[in-house]
């Protein structure tokens, strides 16, 4: 992985055109995306492993809306492109998800580094 895939995972300027670029406020609501990033791809195993169409949509579509919001557009873009597969195409959710946790695995080294 490049050190500019991991710097690219979220756009800071868009963070902190919501946040006033207050550090603290950052802090937090990066933390909490990371938090909640981590309940919910287990809540998309979970829908995989039962074929819940409702509660995979729901999942990504909750996860996109946060990646958006912290900008993480990468991992939106994945999650969107998620939220149109039914968890019954095992195949094809299984690769989304393989996908989405990739860029979610970038998002997280970022705010890792961000927060130290």
């Amino acid at each position: 992985m490049l050190a500019d895939e991991r710097a690219a995972a979220v756009d800071l300027a868009h963070l902190n055109r919501y946040t006033g670029g207050d550090l603290t406020l950052n802090t937090e609501i990066l933390r909490l995306f990371q938090k909640q990033a981590i309940d919910l791809v287990a809540q998309l195993h979970h829908c995989l492993d039962t074929a819940d169409s409702n509660g995979w949509f729901e999942a990504a579509h909750s996860i996109k809306g946060a990646a958006r919001g912290i900008g993480a557009f990468a991992l939106a873009d994945a999650v969107a492109d998620a939220e149109k597969i039914q968890p019954q195409d095992r195949a094809k959710a299984q690769a989304a998800l393989a996908t989405m946790k990739s860029r979610a695995g970038l998002v997280h080294m970022f705010i890792d580094s961000y927060l130290r």
